[in-house]
C-alpha cells in the first residue's frame, strides 16, 4: 500500500462562506473527511502548511512547501498539495525548479468550487491527485479536471469553469478516468535520480505587459527596484522603437545590470524575434529569450536563477536552458 503525504495551503477547495465572501477555513483532515473512501487505496498523512487564499501566495511560501516535501521525501511514496487556483501555476513551476530530479510524484491540485458545496469539483480533483500520486513517475504536476499537466506548463485560462487550466505549448502528460490513467505516449518518464533541493530565490522580478501608449520613462522606475524584468511583448517578440522608443529603454535596463527577458503576450507558440524588424532590432545576445516558456514559469525561474547569480551572461544561459520541460523546440 502506498504511503502519501497531503499538504494543505488553503484556497477555494478549503473555503467556507464568511462575512466578506469565501475564506479558507477547512483543515487537512477536514478535506479528507469529505472523501473517506480514499484511505482504502492508500495511507494518507496530512499536514497544514498554511491556510490562505492563493491570491496571497508569496515566494517565501514556495520555499516552505519545497522544504516540507524535501524533509519528508524519504518517508513517503508521493505528495499532494492542495492550493488555490489563482497562483497554482506559479507554485507548480516554482516547485519544479526548487525540487529537481524528483523520482516521486509531487501533485498540486485544488478546485473552482469549495469541497463543502454540493456541486463541487474538489472531490474529483483531490481523488485524481491522490491516484496520480501513487504512480511510478517523478516530477511536479498539476492534476485538475481529469488532466495531468507538467508543472512548468500550466496556465489558468478560466475563472469559473471546472476546466480552469490548460497545458501551454506542451501535451497533457495524462488523462484521468474512473478506472485508469491514459498517458500521452510522447511523454517519457525521466530516469530515477536523487532529488535536489535549491530554494535560493531573488524576488526582485517585475512583469511588464506592453501596450500602445506605454511611456518609455516608466522603465526608468525599474532600474533600482528590480534585478530582472520580464517584458510581455507583442506577437512573436516585438518591441516598439518609433514615437515611444521602448527598445532603447530596455537596452538602458540591461546596461544598468538588469536582466531583461522577452516573452510574448500570445499564449501559444512562443516568441521568435527573428521574423520582423521590430524583433530583429532587439539585441538577441543581451536579452534573455523565453522561447516557448509561459510567464507563470518564467517568473519563478528568473527568481530562482537570480538567487544564484546576477551575472547577465550566466542568467541568460541558465534561463535559456530547459528545466523540467519548460522549453521545447518542437511540440
Amino acid at each position: 500500500m502506498k504511503k502519501l503525504m497531503l499538504f494543505t495551503t488553503g484556497g477555494t477547495v478549503a473555503s467556507l462562506e464568511g462575512e466578506n465572501g469565501l475564506v479558507p477555513e477547512l483543515h487537512a483532515d477536514d478535506l479528507l473527511s469529505y472523501i473517506p473512501e480514499l484511505n482504502v487505496r492508500c495511507r494518507i498523512d496530512t499536514k497544514e502548511l498554511m491556510n490562505i487564499d492563493s491570491t496571497n501566495m508569496q515566494p517565501e511560501f514556495w520555499i516552505d512547501m519545497a522544504n516540507a516535501i524535501y524533509e519528508n521525501y524519504d518517508q513517503y511514496d508521493g505528495f499532494i498539495i492542495t492550493h488555490g487556483t489563482d497562483t497554482m501555476a506559479y507554485t507548480s513551476a516554482a516547485l519544479s525548479y526548487m525540487l529537481q530530479d524528483a523520482s516521486k510524484p509531487i501533485v498540486v491540485t485544488g478546485s473552482q468550487i469549495p469541497i463543502s458545496y454540493s456541486k463541487t469539483d474538489a472531490k474529483r480533483n483531490i481523488s485524481d491527485a491522490i491516484r496520480f500520486a501513487c504512480e511510478d513517475i517523478g516530477g511536479v504536476y498539476i492534476v485538475f479536471d481529469g488532466k495531468v499537466i507538467q508543472g512548468t506548463r500550466a496556465i489558468k485560462l478560466r475563472t469559473k469553469s471546472y476546466d480552469a487550466f490548460e497545458s501551454i505549448n506542451y501535451p497533457y502528460v495524462a488523462s484521468m478516468h474512473d478506472d485508469h490513467i491514459d498517458y500521452n505516449k510522447s511523454i517519457h518518464n525521466q530516469k530515477k535520480k536523487h532529488i535536489q533541493l535549491d530554494t535560493s530565490l531573488c524576488t526582485d522580478v517585475a512583469v511588464v505587459k506592453l501596450h500602445p501608449g506605454i511611456k518609455p520613462e516608466f522603465f526608468d522606475c525599474l532600474k533600482d527596484l528590480y534585478k530582472g524584468v520580464v517584458v510581455e511583448s507583442y506577437g512573436s517578440g516585438n518591441v516598439p522603437f518609433q514615437v515611444r522608443n521602448i527598445l532603447a529603454k530596455l537596452i538602458e535596463l540591461i546596461e544598468h545590470g538588469v536582466s531583461v527577458v522577452i516573452t510574448t503576450q500570445c499564449l501559444e507558440e512562443g516568441e521568435d524575434m527573428g521574423i520582423y524588424e521590430v524583433g530583429r532590432k532587439i539585441d538577441h545576445n543581451r536579452v534573455v529569450r523565453s522561447k516557448n516558456m509561459n510567464t507563470e514559469a518564467i517568473v519563478p525561474k528568473l527568481m530562482w536563477v537570480l538567487g544564484k547569480t546576477t551575472d547577465p551572461k550566466k542568467v541568460k544561459e541558465m534561463m535559456e536552458t530547459s528545466i523540467a520541460a519548460d522549453i521545447t523546440l518542437y511540440f
